[in-house]
């Protein structure tokens, strides 16, 4: 009887998975495997070794890297230092950090975009400074500011979990042992929160890798992403079986990459134990 209950539970979501996601998945495949009069071919795979769309999955790879390198830097510290704060502190900067997820992506990425532009914000400050302003739109550092401002949570929150779940004796051990805090922070906090890291990388690389919007605004249009000449494939040349083949060809890139960060954070793990 109970078995019967959660398979009649279990149908809405079954449901919702084959309507969206397996039925668009095998839709793009098959536009990925043939060209427009429908005849299979590996062209639109193989497009993604072209010199432009080669170049353009170097920079998506490049900035997406760049991203998640600085969402660990940023987050790790923050993460020590809300395990060491009261709980009324802690909930507060916590509240504090996640609040712009709150907000629309689209706002948050224009909100950037009116800090950084030629005449935003920051360079009124710098030109009421006597200094002179700063080229920050329309470059790669402006793509992984706005990627690393918007991404930076979903690295911050899974660090933060593994770094509060490591028992507190663990930590006053060490340092009855004779561990200084370098010590504790290399050989403790930071191998025993490598499962809260390999969960942020896959949730900030993935996404950063597929991102055309930021790219769009910040980039002004003029950094091609793979992203970008996948959206433009769809919606400007109408070239759905190019796009589907781009597409798959940057999701199975993007699957040996999360397997990869997989393999090496089950090994770092093995070797801590």
């Amino acid at each position: 009887m109970n078995r019967s209950k959660s398979r009649l539970l279990s149908i809405p979501y079954i449901i919702w998975v084959i309507g969206f996601t397996i039925i668009p998945i095998i839709f793009i495949l098959s536009k990925a495997i043939t060209d427009s009069d429908g005849a299979l071919t590996l062209a639109n795979l193989l497009a993604i070794f072209d010199p432009i769309h080669r170049k353009a999955l170097i920079m998506s790879l490049s900035l997406a890297f760049i991203s998640t390198i600085l969402c660990i830097l940023l987050a790790y510290p923050v993460a020590i230092i809300l395990r060491g704060s009261h709980i009324r502190k802690k909930s507060i900067i916590l509240f504090i950090l996640i609040l712009p997820m709150w907000m629309n992506f689209i706002l948050r990425v224009l909100a950037m975009q009116m800090l950084i532009s030629n005449n935003g914000i920051i360079n009124n400050l710098l030109s009421g400074l006597g200094l002179a302003p700063l080229k920050l739109i329309n470059t790669p550092g402006a793509i992984v500011l706005g990627m690393v401002y918007d991404y930076l949570p979903y690295m911050l929150l899974p660090v933060l979990n593994s770094i509060l779940s490591i028992p507190e004796d663990v930590i006053e051990a060490a340092k009855d042992l004779g561990s200084d805090k370098l010590h504790v922070l290399t050989k403790i906090i930071i191998p025993l929160s490598l499962g809260g890291v390999g969960s942020g990388i896959t949730m900030v690389f993935v996404p950063s890798m597929t991102e055309f919007v930021i790219a769009n605004i910040l980039g002004g249009g003029k950094i091609q992403l793979l992203g970008n000449i996948i959206e433009q494939e769809f919606t400007v040349s109408m070239n759905w079986n190019l796009g589907s083949g781009l597409s798959v060809a940057l999701m199975i890139f993007v699957l040996i990459t999360s397997f990869l960060f997989g393999r090496n954070r089950e090994e770092a793990s093995t070797g801590i134990l």
